[in-house]
């Protein structure tokens, strides 16, 4: 019986191997079934439950677009029909919500009080609003290039020979000799194999680590890193641990956690990263590099520098940490800086290996779909590096300034100074019985705080320095910092004349507080 059974079924089992044969060598001649069937296969090895999850969801996307794209009643017997008069009154008692909530008293007040520049920018520019000139101690003209005459000599040849504008991404046709000019003149200025360049400073390090951070990868970063880290490791979906702002002992202990988890749970390996920056935005805080880069080469891990403040401001010609510490560069697996803040012009880069930086070239997404900079801040960019290359005199001017600032602001009554004293940004806030920045303290009324350090940019400014407040997205960041006064040194001033505006500040300080006690 079950040899009739079999050689029954012989023909329908030959039919249906025929069959499969027939669409397998057709599923094959379509471009890309290669890649599609390896994946298929390599994810069923390792995960069967999610072949069957992903085949009932095909089936799902299949029916759904096969379906009808309405279910309404076409009979339109269940509509509710309204008069002319009624749809008429139901539009006159409708109400938009607003797109944004109102902005309170403080917002308006703290947003009419920017001031606004007539002209270029640069170390001793004229406010709009009273015509009156000052001394500028909030933008970052560290090495005083913002206004160099040979740098917009330049610039201006570059904007007659190729426009204002690249039009389109550098991956299509926004790329110029100018740009790989500036990416060749980074690299050598750091000694790096290669850079990729950035149009968007901000946009830098946030498409950065998303290009080579995975979901399933191990990030650790300070708890303090800048908002542009925030949503650079935000967006790679990576498993995240932190540790204590700008302590290494700290970090060591989380790069030993990490390994103990991995080891009890008995987890493959996989990419792990450590994130922090050279020169901390938030508070002026530097790391220990070669601590830093000790434990990088420890524990096996790559390291993500940011170096947006301390590119073009620290080390003998402004090439950061890795010249201030004598550290090679090549010991950084990836390097980012700013283009804008060290040298003046925009965007930002990504330094490290040939390997790295192409292949951000295909998965950065900021350098994928972004324009490129126009032409002319490439050039300036260039122009910059030259400078610094040539006059690193200016770099000891820079620290000489401040040096004279903090000599005089560490006098003043009622403020405690922040960060590390050859930091080119000098943070100050309130002086309360518990010092710290990086958690928010019960004992200060945050927004009072701002109000007060308000009155002090207020009072420096009518007296002639422009200051600024440390500005945070608060309920975005992860972190609250504490309300501060951030101050940016230039080595544009004399140290005569930083000494007087640190003086007005000193002035202004002691104004405002002996108002509020």
């Amino acid at each position: 019986m079950d040899s009739s059974t079999s050689v029954a079924l012989e023909p329908l089992l030959s039919f249906l191997t025929f069959s499969l044969s027939k669409l397998e060598s057709g599923f094959y001649r379509i471009p890309g079934s290669a890649v599609v069937a390896r994946y298929v296969k390599s994810s069923h090895q390792n995960d069967p439950g999610r072949t069957i999850l992903e085949l009932i969801l095909v089936i799902f996307a299949i029916r759904t677009l096969l379906q009808s794209r309405t279910r309404a009643d076409r009979s339109g017997k269940h509509f509710i029909k309204f008069s002319e008069k009624e749809i008429d009154e139901l539009v006159d008692e409708w109400v938009p919500e607003p797109l944004v909530q109102p902005l309170s008293e403080w917002e308006q007040k703290d947003l009419s009080s920017v001031p606004v520049i007539a002209g270029p920018n640069g170390p001793k520019p004229k406010l709009l609003a009273s015509g009156k000139i000052v001394t500028n101690l909030a933008s970052f003209n560290f090495a005083g290039l913002a206004g160099n005459e040979n740098v917009k000599e330049r610039a201006l040849e570059t904007l007659q020979k190729y426009g204002l504008g690249s039009c389109g991404p550098p991956g299509f046709y926004g790329t110029i000799d100018v740009h790989l000019d500036l990416e060749r003149d980074i690299a050598e200025f750091l000694g790096t194999e290669a850079s990729i360049l950035y149009s968007q400073g901000f946009s830098t390090i946030s498409s950065v680590i998303p290009a080579f951070c995975k979901r399933g990868d191990i990030i650790v970063a300070d708890r303090s890193v800048n908002f542009a880290i925030q949503k650079g490791i935000l967006i790679s979906r990576s498993t995240v641990r932190w540790f204590d702002h700008n302590d290494l002992k700290s970090l060591e202990d989380t790069l030993i956690s990490v390994e103990k988890e991995r080891k009890k749970r008995k987890g493959p390996l996989t990419r792990r990263f450590i994130i922090t920056e050279g020169i901390f935005e938030r508070d002026g805080e530097m790391v220990d590099l070669p601590k830093l880069v000790e434990l990088k080469l420890k524990y096996k891990y790559r390291l993500i520098l940011d170096e947006s403040i301390s590119f073009g401001t620290m080390g003998r010609t402004g090439r950061g940490l890795t010249e201030l510490y004598n550290v090679p560069a090549s010991q950084i697996d990836m390097l980012v800086g700013s283009v804008a803040n060290g040298l003046c012009s925009a965007g930002g880069f990504c330094a490290g290996s040939a390997i790295v930086v192409d292949h951000q070239r295909i998965n950065g997404t900021s350098f994928v779909f972004s324009a490129s900079m126009p032409a002319l801040l490439a050039t300036s960019g260039s122009e910059a590096i030259t400078f610094l290359r040539n006059n690193p005199s200016v770099l000891l001017n820079l620290q000489d300034n401040i040096r004279a600032i903090r000599a005089v602001l560490e006098k003043t009554e009622g403020i405690t100074l922040l960060g590390h004293r050859a930091s080119p940004i000098i943070h100050f806030c309130l002086r309360t019985q518990q010092q710290s920045l990086s958690v928010a303290q019960p004992t200060y009324d945050h927004e009072a705080e701002e109000r007060i350090l308000q009155d002090i940019v207020d009072d420096s400014i009518a007296n002639g320095v422009l200051l600024t407040r440390a500005k945070h997205l608060r309920g975005q960041e992860m972190v609250e910092s504490r309300p501060t006064i951030r101050i940016a040194a230039t080595a544009a001033l004399t140290r005569k004349e930083v000494e007087k505006a640190a003086g007005v500040v000193k002035a202004s300080v002691t104004r405002i507080l002996s108002k509020r006690r």
